[in-house]
């Protein structure tokens, strides 16, 4: 579990840490900032489409051998940023450091279930996931000091290493795996077929965008609404980064109980945290209270739509899995774009918030119709 949470700290580090070294990456290119913000979309870009296609084309290969095989991949691509001479050439670099990333989660949390005690898969998924929730507490802040220090290509040189470490753990600590079944492309891209795949994944764009609504605008909404000094932002985001890592635990709890009830409750929690937010964020400890919150409700949802997933997948759990992550990057420009909509039509910056909840309430919506959908088929199944 070491192991694998150690590829996810890296891809959380790496995806993170490049938003907060945006001017320097401007200025050593020669490019203006809102230039160099594309090259966090060109990762995000690459873990939509590496997701996918990663995941169907590589069914047959032996699943300790795909995990190594990504993570290496994954460290060529930092490295290729490390040495990166222009924007276009970065740009590309970026994209394909990030076709790993959702595919790597994906196997990483279908070997975790596989080697997990019986009742305790979804908290087996939820450690994999720490890595990522880590990476927001130490990982990003510590790049981030380096890059901004020694140069922005120091960062990336950083999880380059990161990258060689987790290939060496992988190689030391993760078994053969010759009990999991691999498949072939035609059956994973069969989970495209499947109702209840798409309806999960909504429900993870939808209900996680409302986290991000919030999140993308979180530093200027606690120093211009909250009054808090711009020097304790990253205190600020580092509460919100320990609220993802208890979230990791609360959610694989709530999901090894009982999995759909703890989707409902993660996403009704995470409502209501983000509607109270549009209120407490007007003063700076309370503010910060509900910072920790978002974290902890939003991520509550990761291991439970991991494992909703790769339950309804039935034998195309590769595919699906890798999905989810595809899905979450999804809801990140999604709740970032929405978000900035309401800030530009002059609702302020606690509209976000408002908004965030709105889209967990119709998470919950989608959820809910996915589970009669469900019962449906499951009662039409029964009768014959």
């Amino acid at each position: 579990m070491l192991a694998l949470a150690l590829g996810g700290f890296g891809i959380g580090t790496t995806e993170f840490v490049a938003m907060g070294l945006l001017p320097e990456m401007a200025t050593g290119l020669g490019i203006s900032e809102p230039t160099a913000g594309h090259v966090i979309s060109a990762y995000a870009l690459g873990v939509v489409v590496g997701a996918p296609l990663i995941a169907a084309l590589s069914a047959r290969v032996p699943r300790r051998t795909l995990l190594i095989g990504l993570m290496i991949a994954f460290t060529v691509g930092n490295a290729a940023s490390v040495f990166a001479p222009s924007y276009v050439t970065l740009m590309l670099a970026r994209f394909v450091a990030g076709l790993p990333h959702g595919a790597y989660f994906g196997v990483a949390a279908l070997v975790a279930a596989h080697l997990a005690q019986p009742g305790k898969r979804a908290k087996a998924v939820a450690q994999v996931m720490l890595g990522l929730s880590v990476a927001n507490v130490v990982g990003v802040p510590v790049a981030a000091w380096i890059g901004q220090t020694l140069g922005w290509r120091s960062a990336f040189a950083l999880v380059a290493v990161i990258g060689v470490a987790t290939v060496a753990a992988l190689f030391g600590w993760i078994p053969r795996l010759d009990a999991m079944k691999v498949t072939n492309p035609i059956t994973e891209l069969g989970a495209l077929r499947r109702v209840q795949v798409w309806m999960t994944l909504a429900v993870g764009t939808i209900g996680f965008g409302g986290m991000f609504a919030v999140y993308s605008y979180i530093s200027t909404t606690l120093t211009d609404v909250a009054g808090l000094a711009s020097s304790l932002v990253p205190l600020a985001l580092m509460l919100y980064g320990l609220g993802m890592v208890a979230g990791n635990f609360v959610g694989g709890y709530l999901a090894d109980r009982n999995l759909i009830r703890g989707l409902f409750l993660s996403m009704a929690s995470l409502a209501v945290v983000l509607a109270i937010f549009v209120v407490a964020v007007r003063n700076p400890y309370t503010a910060l209270v509900f910072v920790f919150l978002i974290g902890v409700t939003g991520t509550s949802m990761v291991p439970g739509l991991q494992m909703r997933l790769m339950d309804v997948a039935e034998d195309a759990q590769t595919l699906a899995a890798s999905l989810n992550h595809a899905a979450l990057n999804t809801a990140n420009a999604f709740g970032a774009w929405i978000g900035g909509v309401v800030i530009a039509a002059g609702f302020g910056y606690t509209a976000p918030a408002a908004v965030g909840a709105g889209l967990a309430i119709a998470g919950i919506g989608v959820l809910v119709i996915t589970v009669v959908l469900q019962r449906r088929a499951e009662s039409a199944i029964a009768s014959v």
